[in-house]
């Protein structure tokens, strides 16, 4: 069933479980044919739509994604919303992985300008360096929160190991990895630590690059190279069988499987991307989709395997 907005855990706010990703919002070293007028609607619809959680990060558009949130969320609340935001990319030396807490410090203040806001809700470390104690990485966050700069610690693409070690001091809040139902290996890997710890997991790819769209057939596995053709058409398959439960609600697959997430414990938000408004629109109908025990349990085992 779909949990209500629930009290996050080592973090002093709420927060709606269905957000939205931003990089097709400014993101133009990640994707082609952007148009940053849509990413500014697309903030907008997000916001109009009762959205709470913006999801960004340096790299899109390196910082162009930002700057436009930035002007969009102008006029807005800014208590009404979440902000996430992630750096890690060292503009001054070839975007290479930095996680020193001098540059941390520094990417912090620059989002803060380019956001146009007075503090980040959830400040991600986004990748980890080869070098840099996480620890002493996340003890510089630390001293961000406690200035009030940011309101939560967050590490993105850490394995369990490096989580570990981040939160040697019981100071990270949130990490956020690659999570759909077709890649759940992070359930056996780091989830059961998260939960012991009491740390929030937000996964990014929920719709696994359109492929759990439901708009794919067999015929399409060369657009996904990652699987096997085995593999592809068990997974196209899977999809027609989440079809009538997706009828029953008058909902798409996609909103089914958003949906899914949603009224998944483990999971503190699903932050499903968007190019235009009318996406947007797509993704909040997920909010009416109220699956049965039986309902989430059924894709949860058509799934399994993954």
């Amino acid at each position: 069933m779909l949990m209500d907005p629930e009290q996050v855990t080592k973090v002093n706010f709420q927060a709606s479980k269905l957000g939205i990703g931003t990089n097709k919002v400014g993101g133009h070293n990640l994707f082609d044919g952007l148009d940053d007028h849509n990413g500014y609607e697309v903030i907008k619809e997000a916001l109009d739509s009762g959205i709470q959680m913006i999801d960004t990060a340096y790299m899109y558009g390196l910082g162009r994604s930002e700057q436009i949130i930035g002007e969009a969320i102008k006029g807005y609340p800014r208590e009404n919303f979440k902000i996430a935001t992630k750096a890690a990319q060292d503009p001054d030396n070839h975007l290479s992985l930095n996680n020193d807490p001098a540059f941390l410090k520094k990417a912090v203040d620059d989002a803060l300008r380019r956001l146009q806001t007075d503090y980040i809700d959830i400040f991600y470390i986004h990748f980890p360096d080869e070098r840099t104690p996480k620890d002493e990485a996340v003890a510089a966050l630390n001293e961000l929160k406690n200035t009030g700069k940011i309101r939560a610690i967050g590490v993105s693409n850490f394995n369990l190991l490096q989580i570990k070690e981040a939160n040697k001091n019981g100071q990270v809040d949130y990490v956020e990895d690659h999570y759909n139902l077709v890649h759940r290996d992070v359930e056996k890997t780091i989830w059961p630590y998260l939960k012991e710890n009491h740390i929030q997991f937000v996964p990014y790819f929920p719709l696994a690059s359109g492929l759990l769209t439901g708009k794919y057939t067999a015929q399409d596995t060369t657009q996904f190279s990652e699987w096997s053709t085995e593999s592809f058409e068990v997974i196209i398959n899977n999809l027609k069988k989440i079809k009538p439960i997706s009828e029953k609600h008058q909902a798409t697959i996609a909103q089914t499987v958003v949906a899914w997430y949603i009224a998944n414990p483990e999971i503190s938000a699903v932050i499903p991307g968007a190019r235009l408004p009318e996406q947007v629109a797509n993704n909040v109908a997920a909010l009416k989709v109220t699956l049965s025990p039986q309902e989430y349990q059924t894709i949860d085992q058509l799934f399994g395997q993954f």
